[in-house]
């Protein structure tokens, strides 16, 4: 029986933090051998107006080469004062972007989670790293973290290969 992990890679894109500090960008990480990534956002509750907005970028290398913007539509969402008592995530969807908030996020713990598919980079133009950042949130402190889990390696391994290098 397959597990999580014997088909998929798991990376830090930022360690959990302050977000109140300075903008918190992620790590580039490559799909070169993946097919998916997704993006998660973990935060605790924070003050008021201090809502955090996660933006997501690709880039021609993992050092961040031409980079340019990422857009998505979806966006999963879970929210509340204990997240331990709201079960099921919410589909939230909006125009295309490559940025994403919400005026209330603040005051809730979240987790936000955005995937994408290897083909919705710019594949042609030799995009096939990407990244995700949160800029400072702004007085306040509030915890956050940001992970990417790839996963549908594009070709067989017994040890996932790794999303750090080019």
């Amino acid at each position: 029986m397959s597990k999580l992990f014997d088909n998929a890679q798991l990376v830090a894109g930022f360690i959990p933090t302050d977000m109140q500090t300075a903008a918190n960008n992620g790590d580039y990480v490559t799909m070169k051998n993946y097919n998916k990534c997704a993006i998660i956002f973990y935060k605790a509750i924070g003050t008021a107006g201090d809502d955090p907005t996660i933006t997501v970028q690709q880039a021609t290398t993992v050092a961040g080469g031409s980079v340019k913007a990422l857009n998505f539509t979806t966006i999963k969402v879970k929210q509340g004062a204990d997240l331990a008592a709201v079960a099921q995530f919410t589909n939230t969807t909006q125009v295309a972007a490559n940025t994403y908030t919400d005026a209330t996020s603040a005051e809730l713990a979240a987790i936000w989670v955005i995937e994408f598919d290897a083909s919705e980079l710019d594949v042609a133009g030799g995009f096939d790293c990407l990244r995700a950042t949160v800029a400072d949130i702004g007085g306040n402190p509030q915890l956050g973290c940001l992970l990417y889990i790839l996963s549908s390696p594009r070709y067989a391994d017994a040890t996932m290969v790794g999303a750090i290098a080019d």
